[in-house]
């Protein structure tokens, strides 16, 4: 079904954006990525998705604090590619502070990548996916896109945003056969949060699996971590026919952190 869709990606090079990058070329459709990183592992990325899914794959380096480097990304993506059919947007950055030590421009910076950048993608590819007749559009949130954490106000507001952003939009289009909808993990297993768990273990005097199960998943029920690949298949899900109604919705995969 998803066979020669077009799809942008924004946050793409790693992480959680490579794994919705992977899986949906892996299910037939052409890809543009994003994002920062090295130029020739990301050059390396490119032509891995291309020669193991038989796809066309471009790179677009939009900085996601600029509105036009992104109408440039999605202009781009419809004349090269031929369209955009599914826009992911997952661009984001993380600062830790308590508010009154909050510097102003990392709370700039987080609300631009996090919040800003997904009405401007969006703001450029609606009229895109109209024409088409069909779109679908996915929104990476997060858990705090529903609860709150202490020292975190500038991601947790993106995020919420996020969540209000995704449900208004969803209003719009609902009739034009786009579908809105934002996915909200809880603590992804990614190699960022794995390389951090070692220094945080030393910082707190704790091990590593108190760490693990004490600090990052001392909100889920679970006590497991989620994986880029089932927040991908998700986001998969939700571009398929079998969740053509579903939209406008809030998809939680955090281990029954918000069930409580």
């Amino acid at each position: 079904m998803l066979k020669g869709k077009i799809a942008v990606i924004t946050g793409s090079t790693s992480g959680i954006g490579e794994g919705y990058a992977r899986a949906l070329a892996a299910e037939g459709c052409h890809v543009m990525i994003n994002g920062f990183g090295d130029k020739d592992e990301i050059e390396t990325l490119r032509q891995s998705l291309e020669s193991e899914h038989g796809v066309k794959c471009l790179y677009h380096a939009a900085d996601m604090t600029k509105p036009e480097e992104i109408g440039d990304m999605i202009a781009t993506a419809d004349k090269e590619l031929g369209g955009v059919d599914i826009l992911i947007n997952n661009a984001g950055i993380q600062f830790v502070s308590p508010i009154e030590d909050f510097p102003v421009a990392k709370w700039d910076a987080i609300i631009a990548i996090n919040l800003s950048s997904a009405f401007h993608t969006i703001q450029y590819a609606v009229p895109i996916m109209k024409k088409r007749g069909w779109g679908r559009i996915v929104n990476t949130a997060s858990a705090h896109a529903l609860v709150a954490s202490p020292d975190k106000c500038a991601y947790v507001a993106a995020k919420h945003g996020i969540a209000g952003l995704t449900k208004t939009v969803a209003l719009e289009v609902a009739q034009d056969n786009i579908t809105v909808n934002a996915i909200c993990p809880g603590y992804v297993w990614t190699p960022l949060v794995e390389k951090q768990i070692p220094d945080t273990a030393k910082a707190r005097g704790i091990t590593e699996e108190q760490v693990k199960n004490d600090v990052l998943l001392a909100s889920a029920a679970t006590k497991k971590f989620t994986t880029i690949e089932q927040v991908a298949a998700l986001a998969v899900f939700l571009c398929g026919d079998a969740a053509e109604n579903i939209t406008g919705s809030l998809q939680s995969i955090d281990g029954g952190w918000t069930a409580q």
